[in-house]
């Protein structure tokens, strides 16, 4: 599976912005899907997943809890990150990952996919 990030920008703290990855493929509803951040001279850090089993469970790190939604829409092949409540401390390139692995995955290494990348830059 290919997977392409959008939607990243320039926004003020407070303000909000979603995030979108679109997969290629015909399995895209048998991945599960994450979204990980990496921060200049910081290691790449989990910030939220969806699995793919009925319901779509859901997981977040700590420090977006109340602030980011992910969702997917699997007739769209797509997965979503609404980050609301944006803080300086947000700002990185957020990459979006799927996952082939039978558990909730927050891990790097749980991921075999990974899309290139996009910038979100929140200003103080």
């Amino acid at each position: 599976v290919q997977l392409q990030a959008s939607g990243g920008g320039l926004v003020q703290a407070g303000g909000s912005l979603r995030l979108s990855c679109a997969a290629t493929g015909r399995t895209f509803s048998s991945y599960h899907m994450g979204w990980f951040r990496q921060a200049p001279g910081k290691e790449r850090e989990f910030v939220a997943t969806i699995s793919y089993w009925s319901g779509g469970s859901t997981s977040y790190a700590d420090s977006v809890k109340g602030r980011f939604t992910i969702s997917r829409d699997n007739t769209k092949n797509t997965v979503y990150l609404q980050m609301n409540s944006l803080k300086p401390g947000d700002t990185a390139v957020y990459f979006c990952a799927a996952s082939t692995r039978n558990i909730v995955a927050t891990r790097t290494t749980d991921y075999d996919y990974w899309g290139q990348g996009t910038q979100v830059t929140v200003s103080s």
